[in-house]
């Protein structure tokens, strides 16, 4: 199933390029150990979804899509009003772009971050932005656990560790990098999470927009 020198669950590693070592390098200097563990993670339910799928994927360009998704939650690459996952998607697009990528793999490495947490969309879009997504509701929500034998979950996990704290760390560390620009949850499943952490949160509520538009 695997083995710790060469990372391989079911068919899948780390692709073995120049850019992955690099965006490998550049995540584990960046981020947090447990968002880094994490991303990974997520890149190999993500590719191993996709060949349940039967999808056709580029694993350099899904790997960028799933080691880079949560980059924005990290205070150098987060801005005050954009949404953390359009700043993790410019970032990977700035990334991608300097090692000369194709404007239309940045393009689709671009949309699967920035369209992480907006559910059912994704499935439907190319390989990579469905994937993306895929891997995220795997190691995050459990959303297809099932569909991942014990033995398969266990491999990933013992390359990449999630340990007991995980599911209350991750909320804790969505919430560090959002609650300081609380507008970008509008409308996404992050003021979920807001919710969660502080009691004054009030959420935007799309039928008061409306109504209290310049519209008479």
């Amino acid at each position: 199933m695997t083995t710790a020198t060469t990372g391989i669950v079911d068919g899948v590693r780390v692709p073995d390029t120049k850019l992955a070592r690099e965006i490998q390098e550049f995540i584990r200097d960046t981020e947090t150990e447990l968002l880094f563990n994490h991303s990974s993670r997520v890149y190999y339910f993500a590719a191993l979804a996709g060949n349940q799928r039967g999808l056709h994927y580029d694993a350099e360009l899904l790997y960028a899509g799933t080691m880079f998704h949560d980059l924005g939650l990290m205070p150098d690459y987060s801005s005050p009003n954009d949404r953390f996952e359009v700043d993790g998607a410019n970032a990977a697009a700035k990334f991608l772009r300097e090692r000369g990528v194709s404007e239309q793999d940045v393009y689709n490495v671009w949309s699967g971050i920035a369209l992480h947490t907006t559910p059912d969309i994704p499935k439907y879009m190319h390989p990579i932005v469905a994937l993306v997504t895929a891997g995220v509701e795997m190691d995050v929500l459990g959303l297809t656990h099932h569909l991942y034998p014990d033995e398969v979950r266990e491999a990933v996990v013992s390359l990449y560790p999630r340990d007991a704290n995980f599911k209350e760390d991750i909320i804790q560390a969505f919430y560090d990098g959002i609650h300081k620009r609380p507008d970008t949850t509008f409308g996404n499943v992050k003021a979920d999470v807001l919710a969660d952490k502080d009691p004054k949160f009030t959420r935007g509520n799309f039928c008061s927009v409306i109504r209290n538009s310049a519209w008479r």
